[in-house]
Order: structure tokens, then sequence, then C-alpha cells
């Protein structure tokens, strides 16, 4: 299958690309630096060059490939806390890919998070069926979802806040890091007992190659390797490596401390994937969030 990959350079996609190469698939990314492009071909991917808003290059990519792949993202606008923005960028790719994909039967992977669950308040980790009726992210999960009625395979992979391996060097994790370098403590707000899933890198790129393959219409599939680990045992993690106390952070204090991710880090988001692992024959088997932070390579500076 002959696949276009938005994203493919990044934290996520450099797994996704190996991955689709090494079961036969041909992989197209989309670059939007000659050093992105480099990183491709070395690969063995071809290159497409563009960016999120070259709208009618996102097309022509799309209606040349037999499937595809969405993991980029605005995390420049999502970082200097402008969401709507990354938000609305999000939305209009997704669009763009529908109207030259709808009635083909073409497969095409989305991406968003199980964090988008969590004002739910759910008293039960969240499952696959459980769903916003709009917002941040949302809607363009929503929308993606809806292409399963206009002749689109479409499928959406909900990605925990922590997807973690020595791939990931801009993700939670290490912003979590460099946050408690800067302020000389490793924090958490509250007594720290909110839950965040959890997965591996290489378990979620294994998981969106399968819902390429094979993920019926309209299926929304949880890339979950740890259901909860309590934040405050992420940050004590953390700490124990740095050689820093742990403590809670004052809730006046968790944006100058966490930054971006004050947003989310008092958030509860136990989720499951049991209903994902029957229906792709899917199961984790890398090292869990703990096991991988106990490995050392995210403390590793230079």
């Amino acid at each position: 299958m002959r696949v276009f990959v938005t994203g493919a350079s990044g934290h996520v996609g450099s797994a996704v690309v190996p991955e689709l190469l090494s079961a036969g698939h041909e992989v197209v990314g989309l670059a939007r630096s000659e050093a992105s492009a480099a990183k491709l071909s070395a690969a063995g991917a071809q290159v497409r060059r563009g960016d999120l808003r070259d709208l009618d290059g996102l097309r022509e990519a799309a209606a040349e490939a037999d499937g595809v792949i969405h993991l980029a993202f605005d995390h420049e606008a999502m970082t200097a806390g402008d969401f709507a923005t990354a938000g609305d960028t999000d939305l209009a790719v997704v669009r763009a890919f529908g109207e030259v994909l709808a009635g083909t039967g073409k497969p095409l992977v989305g991406t968003s998070g199980t964090g988008m669950v969590a004002e739910l308040g759910l008293d039960r980790a969240a499952t696959e069926e459980d769903v916003m009726p709009g917002g941040y992210r949302i809607d363009a999960e929503n929308e993606l979802i809806g292409f399963a009625d206009r002749g689109i395979r479409s499928s959406v992979v909900r990605l925990p806040p922590t997807v973690h391996s020595s791939l990931d060097k801009h993700g939670f994790v290490p912003v979590l890091i460099a946050a408690a370098r800067k302020a000389g403590r490793s924090g958490y707000l509250g007594d720290g007992v909110n839950r965040w899933p959890a997965v591996h890198t290489l378990d979620a790129a294994r998981l969106y190659r399968l819902a390429l393959e094979k993920a019926p219409a309209g299926s929304r599939l949880h890339a979950v390797g740890d259901e909860g680990v309590p934040f405050r045992q992420i940050a004590e993690a953390i700490g124990r490596h740095l050689g820093l106390p742990t403590e809670s952070i004052p809730a006046e204090q968790a944006e100058e401390h966490f930054g971006f991710l004050a947003r989310f880090a008092a958030m509860d988001n136990a989720a499951s994937s049991e209903r994902t692992q029957r229906l792709l024959d899917w199961k984790p088997e890398h090292p869990g969030l703990l096991a991988d932070l106990d490995a050392g390579h995210y403390f590793e500076e230079g």
C-alpha cells in the first residue's frame, strides 16, 4: 500500500515509518524542512515537501495514496498556549483529506488524545466508546469518525499524554524534566493521585499500522499500555533521577512551573485499551512508563 504520512519525521512518525516499511508498504512522508526530508530519505521513505497549511498539496498527496496516516499537529501553536489555532489547523487538514477520499473506501487514520475525554469526569477508566460532543481536537476526531458514512475507512488513534521511548525528545515527559531542572524540584499538583495513561512509542507505531491495514470504518482506538500512572509517581521518578526533591506545586504556581502543561498536570485520565486490543489483536509489548524512566535515557544531556 502506498501510504501518505503527515508528521512522518516527528516522534511517533519516526517509529511509524519504519513499521510501515518493514511490513512492505511504500511510504510518502510530509516534510517541512530539509532536515526532515533528509531524515525520511535515510529511512527509506519518499518525501513530499509541504506543511499543514498547504491544503491543496495535502489533498493531492492523499489522492495519490492508497491510504493516509495523519500524525502531524501544530505543536508550536499548542506550546505557545494558542490551542484554538492548533485545533483549527488540525480540523482544516482532516476536512481536506475527507474531500478527496470520500467514496474511495481508502483508509484514513487520524490522531487524537485520551485526554480529550478527561472532561467527562468518569469514575472509571475511559474507553473507546466514550465521546465528547465537541471542543479542542474533539471536533477533528468526530469529523473524521463521521467520514465512515462517506465511503472512507476512517479511524482515530487516541494517544495518551505520555508516549515514551528513547525517540521522545519534545513530548510531555521531556517538558516535565526540563521544568524540574529549571525549578530545582520535580512537581505535581495537589496530592498527585491523578492518573496519566501511557504507551511506548513502538507499541503505538504498531497500532497505527494495524489501524491502516484493518481497522473497521468509524473506529476509535486507544493506544494505551499503562492504564493510569499516578502523576506523583512520575514526578518522583523524575526527581530521583535528577537528584531533586519532589514537591506539590501550589495551584497558583502551576503555570509558572509547568508552562503550557499546567492545563494537563492535574488531569485524571485513566484509560483502557481492552476493546482496541480485541479488535485489532494488538497488545503492548514494550516497557511501561516508570520502567522506561528508570532506563535513564530521558536524563542523558547533550
